[in-house]
């Protein structure tokens, strides 16, 4: 098994736990934060989402390995080298997320990650097939051409994936000095969220100083509270409408582009950011 979805496969427990902890929590509360087909949906997702890496891993190592062979260095496996490649991992994850918000070839896999209306634990789960279609894997690729063995640069794609099961929660309050560095729970409902002022920022996967450094850092806003989904009047619950929402509208316009635009244009464009209610809405 591929060492991404063994680590995952390993945690899962911790994920479930923290699910119902949440639930449990939200129930006292009376805080509707988890739906139950909405939080089956997410589970459905998850399965499917790690059936497609686990398959592409097992396709693309070879290549990968192949790639190795020609990598400028070879790095030793040690706390410094296993340190440097943590922050090198990070700071491509988050060039892949910011690109996932601003080219629709991307935004179409990673739009089902943002079309819950609900923010929970669960809904890290939601995730897409279609990950290796759209390319992620490729964003890796620096990793092993500078020397990192391919199954380390899994592996810490894993642990950085983890990680960011703990910020999909509205049960967690800011966390003081560690708001500075660390991505966060109150940081990433930012992500999540589809008002104007918060749309496209906090792309960041383990340390949030990349979006400081970069300009698209945006603080959760105490007389702004969060609106979760997108921006559309996308609100379903099956898991294949979820998946490939954005792919058919973007072959419905490829289909009809004639002279108006190019094949280019509609794949690669910036994704279209809609005003609710623009756009049809998909029945569940």
């Amino acid at each position: 098994m591929p060492p991404v979805e063994l680590i995952l496969l390993l945690l899962s427990p911790v994920f479930l736990l923290c699910v119902m902890l949440e639930w449990r929590f939200a129930v006292l509360r009376q805080q509707n934060w988890y739906q139950w087909r909405d939080t089956l949906a997410n589970a459905v997702l998850a399965l499917l989402h790690q059936g497609s890496d686990m398959l592409a891993l097992l396709l693309l190592m070879p290549f990968f390995y192949w790639l190795h062979q020609y990598s400028l260095f070879t790095i030793e496996l040690t706390a410094l080298n296993l340190l440097l490649a943590f922050v090198l991992q990070d700071f491509l994850y988050y060039w892949f997320h910011r690109g996932s918000h601003h080219i629709r070839w991307l935004w179409a896999s990673h739009v089902a990650h943002h079309s819950s209306r609900l923010m929970n634990f669960s809904t890290a789960f939601r995730q897409s097939l279609t990950y290796p279609l759209s390319g992620m894997w490729l964003f890796w690729l620096p990793m092993i051409l500078l020397g990192y063995d391919p199954t380390l640069v899994f592996a810490v794609v894993a642990l950085n994936l983890a990680f960011q099961f703990f910020v999909h929660t509205q049960a967690i309050g800011r966390l003081g000095l560690l708001e500075h560095i660390f991505n966060t729970p109150s940081h990433h409902r930012v992500h999540h969220a589809c008002n104007t002022i918060y749309i496209d920022r906090n792309f960041a996967g383990v340390l949030i100083i990349w979006d400081k450094m970069f300009g698209t850092f945006v603080p959760e806003q105490t007389d702004e509270p969060c609106r979760y989904g997108i921006t559309d009047d996308f609100n379903s619950t099956n898991p294949l409408t979820i998946t490939f929402y954005e792919w058919r509208r973007m072959w419905r316009e490829a289909s009809s582009a004639g002279r108006q635009q190019s094949l280019w244009q509609v794949l690669f464009r910036m994704p279209p950011k809609l005003t609710a209610g623009t756009t049809e809405k998909l029945a569940e």
